[in-house]
């Protein structure tokens, strides 16, 4: 049974969670499965990177084995975490069988469950879920919705088809009628390029890519009518930035007004929509050290928008001052418990 919160908790809500190799899924996995996945040498491909000791990818003060204990200590207790929503992003996402694509992420999920979620009660996670195939997406929400744990449901930013799309509408239906948000993370299934002229060279040109990623899904929701089809859906997303957002709802708007009659179905300000359903992660933190920039910024986004977040263990968070400059006290309790608490209604529950 989860423990009672007090009454202001403070929320991170990415922090990650890697399953260090496929191995660990195969007590997991059903006899077909199993069989299956050491047959055809599976369970000796890295579907999943263990980042815990790559210098490009995790701080200095967080390498070493990413076990519960290091998360406890490092994630929760240094940061006076009460809940953490654990996203694990793993490689099922990218599989082209969809079967087993769904037979992984079930796995995941049920991993999650019995090396993070039973062992600590300031754990939350996303459902993880083979969004190839909306259809056994959908069924896989059906099939962990039920444990409150869970309050969440997982996509990334770039992958076959906007996630705007009618054919992923399956996914949202789920999730709105268990009232869990959608979480949009960055990163790519490499299905197709970042970009849409190429491939580009360097790590760092994907980086920035990401928030370009974001950007497209976010329109494609917004025009495809999402927010309009399913009223009680929230999306959320993670690890996207946040400095595009402001010019983007300017330039979405500006065409909107000249454009409407191919989108009858938006009734109000496409900034309106994202205003009101749309939340942002605030790490990475991609503002100047200007703390009157940061402050006029903040006030362009909306501070209801953004939510805290360490994105543990990855580079981006600035450790022990994770206030960046311009950000008050009173801000940053907004961005850990009341932020987090509107948006996540299962939070609320205990």
């Amino acid at each position: 049974m989860l423990q009672p919160l007090s009454q202001s908790p403070k929320i991170d809500c990415d922090l990650h969670i890697t399953l260090p190799t496929t191995q660990k899924l195969l007590p997991f996995l059903d006899s077909y499965w199993h069989e299956q996945v050491t047959t055809r040498g599976i369970d000796r491909l890295e579907l999943t990177s263990d980042l815990s000791n790559i210098p490009a990818a995790v701080r200095p003060d967080w390498r070493g084995a990413i076990d519960l204990e290091q998360v406890q200590t490092k994630a929760l207790d240094e940061m006076g975490t009460d809940i953490a929503i654990c996203n694990c992003l793993y490689g099922s996402q990218a599989v082209y069988n969809q079967d087993l694509a769904a037979a992984l992420c079930r796995a995941t999920n049920d991993w999650l469950i019995a090396e993070w979620l039973n062992k600590d009660d300031r754990f939350r996670a996303s459902i993880v879920i083979p969004w190839q195939s909306p259809e056994l997406a959908a069924e896989e929400i059906e099939r962990r919705a039920p444990d409150r744990r869970f309050v969440q449901v997982l996509m990334m930013a770039l992958g076959e088809m906007p996630l705007g799309k009618r054919q992923m509408w399956p996914i949202y239906a789920a999730a709105e009628k268990h009232g869990l948000p959608i979480g949009i993370h960055a990163g790519t299934i490499y299905r197709s390029a970042p970009w849409t002229n190429g491939w580009p060279s360097y790590h760092i040109e994907d980086q920035v890519a990401q928030s370009v990623g974001f950007q497209t899904q976010l329109l494609s929701l917004i025009s495809e009518g999402v927010f309009e089809k399913f009223p009680n859906l929230n999306v959320v997303l993670l690890e996207s930035g946040v400095t595009w957002l402001p010019s983007f709802l300017w330039r979405i708007d500006k065409l909107w007004r000249g454009l409407r009659m191919e989108v009858p179905w938006l009734k109000c300000a496409p900034s309106e929509t994202v205003r009101q359903r749309v939340r942002l992660t605030m790490q990475p933190f991609d503002g100047p050290n200007d703390p009157q920039i940061v402050r006029d910024m903040i006030d362009q986004i909306g501070e209801d928008m953004l939510l805290f977040s360490t994105d543990y263990p990855h580079w981006h968070f600035d450790g022990a001052n994770f206030a960046p400059e311009g950000f008050g006290a009173d801000l940053m309790n907004r961005l850990r418990t009341e932020n987090p608490m509107n948006t996540y209604a299962r939070l609320r529950e205990v």
